[in-house]
């Protein structure tokens, strides 16, 4: 029984052993990284950090409506975290199709649509960013 024990560890940290030296020596490409830092930045630019920290309520019921806006500048619900999360998403998304939309230089009807999407995914995420630090500062 031992040596079937003995075994299996072996084999075991043999194949982790094997999985870390692939994961340690490969090369993510270049579209790879930059997502991986862009979804890192949003996470950071959407308060992430701060709702690990501080570990605050989701929402608040104050008897007839929940908050899913922190009523203050000074702190955040986890809800204002993934509210602000995905409009930071929507406004990059908006800012890549207006890239994406120079690269059609000869489909005109295509780039000018790309270009319209665009620009109102990126004026979208701007209004509601903006609404809601308005709805902060007003207290709700």
């Amino acid at each position: 029984m031992s040596k079937k024990v003995k075994k299996q560890a072996s084999s075991m940290s043999f194949s982790i052993s094997r999985w870390f030296r692939r994961i340690s020596t490969s090369r993510p490409s270049a579209s790879t990284f930059t997502l991986i830092v862009i979804a890192f930045t949003t996470f950071l630019f959407g308060g992430g950090l701060l709702t690990i920290i501080e570990r605050p309520l989701i929402a608040f019921y104050n008897g007839n409506t929940f908050l899913f806006l922190y009523p203050a500048l000074d702190g955040q619900f986890v809800m204002d975290t993934f509210f602000s999360a995905m409009l930071y998403v929507l406004g990059l998304t908006g800012l890549l199709l207006m890239y994406r939309s120079t690269k059609n230089a000869y489909k005109p009807r295509q780039a000018y649509m790309t270009l319209i999407i665009g620009v109102s995914l990126v004026l979208m995420a701007y209004l509601f960013l903006e609404g809601s630090i308005f709805t902060k500062i007003q207290g709700i």
